[in-house]
Parts: C-alpha cells; structure tokens; sequence
C-alpha cells in the first residue's frame, strides 16, 4: 500500500505541469457541473426566496403535477426526441460528407473560401437567423412568395402552417451546424495513417473505394463517440433555435413545442423556480436513461468504442 502511495505522488510530481494545466477545466467543471446538483432539491420544494434553496418547504411531487395533469407531456416529450435524434443524424451525416468531401478537395484557396463560409452560420444568432428567415418567407412581402407571385405560383404561408416546420427546423440546423461539427471529423481524417493511402494509390484504388475502405472505418470511432455525446441530450431541445423561430405561435406549437418553450412560458406566467426544475429533472433523467442505453448497446457490439 505504502508503495503504491509513494507512486502515486511520484507520478504527480513527474506530471505536475501536465496536472495544474488541467486544473481550469476540473474547476469549470466542478462549478458548472457538479455544484448546481444540489439545486435539484428545489423540485421537491416550494422555493421561497426568503428561505433559501434548503429552508424552503417540501413539497413531494407537487412540481411534477403541472408537466402530467396538462395532457401534453407525452406530445412535448415525443417532439423533443424526435427532433434531436433527426439532428443528430442528419447532423452527422452531413458533417461527415462534408469533412470527406472537403479532404479530398486539392485547390487551397478553394478549400479555404469553402470552408469559411461553410463555418460562418455557426457564429449568426438565433435571432438574426429568425430574422432572415421572415424575410425571406414572409407571406406577404418575403422574397420567396414575391418570386412564387412572378411566375404566377400560390404563395405559401409558411407561418400558418405546422406540417412544414419539422423540414424547416431539421434543415436549418444543418445550416448552421454543419461547418462547426465538421472540423471534428476533418481532424480526425488528418490523422488517418497516410501510409494507406499510398498502399491503396499502388493498388490502384479510386477515390471512392479509398473513401469506403480507409476513411469512413477510421472514422467510426469519432462517429460513436460524437453521437453518444449528443445522445446525452438527446431529450434537452435547443431553445434558442425554438423559441426564436417560433416564438408564442399557438398555430405552430403542435409540431414544433418542446419541453423546454413550454417550461419557459409556463414560468413567464407562473413565476415558480420548483416547476421549472422539475422539468429540468424530468429531462436529466430521460437524457441518463438514453445514453446508458446508447453506450450498452455499443458496448455490446464493439466494447472499445463505449464511453464507459
């Protein structure tokens, strides 16, 4: 034991820099991570502001009570999930290709052109992205119904009609996300041994089976590893892409509602923290949930990809 003591303080001694280096992140986390945990209590209470967080009444599962007896749980939770997962799969699917495609691109300066307007949506806000938006497909002045109007076209009343928003929703976080998520996958095929695809330039492989054979095996890894980090989310939406784009639209809120819009307005009219943390309770709990069942299956199927 005494041994294993002193080989422990030898290794940090040898790695001290390497150490107090990690030491920003592990305080980041601790802060922003693990001390807000104890504000979980606050969904079994009835906050008082004088009280504090533990002098605060319990109240049981009162909290829960506004997300159940409303009836629209089950739309709200079936909305958040489905959502997410069309984004994590169109997301990387796209961020894929578009890493491939970008990798076997040769002219640099085209290279550089293409891949800073690709990443340049990430940094547009919600709002100014909402604004666009209404610009464009506005029904009575946007650009797009004032074209469909010139070639004597129906103009379509994108706001009024909740059938199109899932594609709207679904495409335009492609848009926005698909430069920023791709540079992970472009990483990682730079560092894909280069000694195989001079084996396979002998060989006499195309590009294509180069792609198939080399690339898209190597990148299995990152592909689970990013998709079971998402799955850990999987039942958070984003708000703000929500809540922007849609805003109070009672015509749009059966396809588009979320669990998190729907605490949002029910706290701008009630003002109590317990429900909203209930919901934010709810919603940890469905995202542990998934990614344990996310990470057995891979583990299952290849155990040097799981998490854990």
């Amino acid at each position: 034991m005494g041994q294993k003591v002193k080989s422990f303080w030898k290794h940090v001694k040898d790695y001290r820099i390497l150490l107090l280096m990690l030491l920003p992140g592990i305080a980041y986390i601790i802060l922003f991570a693990y001390v807000p945990m104890g504000g979980i209590v606050l969904a079994f209470k009835n906050f008082r502001y004088a009280d504090g967080i533990f002098g605060s009444p319990w109240t049981g599962f009162e909290n829960f009570k506004f997300l159940l007896l409303t009836g629209n749980l089950w739309n709200l939770t079936r909305n958040t999930l489905l959502y997410n997962l069309a984004f994590i799969a169109t997301g990387l699917f796209s961020q894929v290709l578009l890493a491939i495609i970008l990798s076997e691109v040769r002219g640099r300066l085209f290279k550089r052109v293409a891949q800073s307007s690709i990443f340049l949506p990430h940094f547009i806000s919600w709002v100014v992205v909402a604004a666009i938006m209404y610009n464009i497909f506005n029904f009575e002045k946007g650009v797009f119904n004032n074209l469909v109007r010139q070639f004597d076209g129906t103009p379509v009343n994108l706001y009024t009609n909740p059938s199109y928003w899932p594609i709207v929703m679904v495409f335009i976080r492609i848009w926005k996300t698909v430069g920023y998520g791709s540079v992970i996958f472009l990483a990682a095929i730079a560092g894909i041994d280069q000694e195989m695809y001079e084996a396979a330039d002998i060989d006499g492989a195309s590009i294509w089976q180069k792609i198939v054979r080399i690339t898209l095996p190597s990148l299995i890894p990152t592909i689970i590893i990013v998709m079971l980090l998402n799955l850990g989310q999987v039942f958070r939406g984003d708000f703000g892409q929500f809540y922007q784009l849609i805003g109070n639209n009672a015509l749009l809120l059966p396809t588009t509602d979320i669990i998190d819009t729907y605490v949002f307005r029910a706290l701008m009219s009630s003002s109590d923290i317990g429900m909203g943390a209930a919901a934010g309770l709810y919603q940890s709990v469905l995202c542990f949930i998934s990614i344990l069942i996310a990470n057995t299956a891979v583990k299952k199927i290849q155990p040097d990809y799981s998490l854990f």
